[in-house]
């Protein structure tokens, strides 16, 4: 079934490639120290490169949101009761025990229902959380001298600072067990053949 329109799949690698430039930009810049030479050489390009990549990822997170809208993407993203609880519970119980027993899944992907439970839950999160607050606290980052500022004083420059690093250590870890669970599957590559040609493989042995 073509579940996974051209837009979608265009806008998944544009998004994963900048997100790796910026996790990679962003150790280089929080690690570097005195000792480490190598980084300080490439500390000063990493953060123009940074801070580039950002406005890119801002532009990107727009037409993420805007193509939900306009072609009824968005529907695989509305959140309900039970998604939260219990079925995000059943979903993480498979990940945890059911699939090593080759139990059926709990949530098999469907026309109506591209993301399980817990899936549905985690990418509400991380793309109407996460990522807005990464991408706004980036832009005080970027425009330090902003009204807000003047409103709350630098000491909220400092909060923001740490608020950053934090969204971004989460969304590090979050595409760390996105990939993972891509590999969960009968059909090895099957989830990563999905997202290149749109159409979703039976999850049949």
């Amino acid at each position: 079934m073509y579940l996974y329109q051209l837009w979608v799949r265009l806008w998944h690698f544009v998004n994963a490639i900048l997100i790796l430039i910026l996790i990679f930009t962003g150790v280089i810049m929080q690690f570097t120290s005195a000792e480490s030479q190598l980084l300080i050489v490439l500390f000063p390009g990493s953060v123009r490169l940074h801070d580039i990549v950002a406005i890119m990822l801002t532009i990107s997170y727009m037409t993420f949101v805007t193509g939900n809208i306009i072609s009824g993407n968005g529907k695989y993203y509305k959140v309900t009761g039970k998604d939260l609880f219990p079925n995000s519970g059943r979903q993480l119980k498979y990940y945890l025990w059911g699939m090593f027993r080759k139990e059926r899944k709990p949530f098999p992907v469907t026309m109506d229902n591209k993301f399980n439970p817990l899936e549905k839950v985690t990418y509400v999160l991380i793309m109407y959380i996460a990522l807005p607050l990464l991408i706004f606290s980036g832009i005080v980052k970027l425009i330090p001298d902003m009204a807000i500022l003047n409103v709350f004083g630098t000491g909220i420059y400092m909060v923001i600072d740490v608020l950053h690093i934090v969204l971004g250590f989460l969304i590090s870890l979050f595409l760390i067990i996105h990939i993972y669970t891509c590999t969960i599957s009968p059909k090895p590559g099957s989830h990563f053949r999905s997202i290149i040609s749109g159409y979703q493989e039976s999850e049949e042995q």
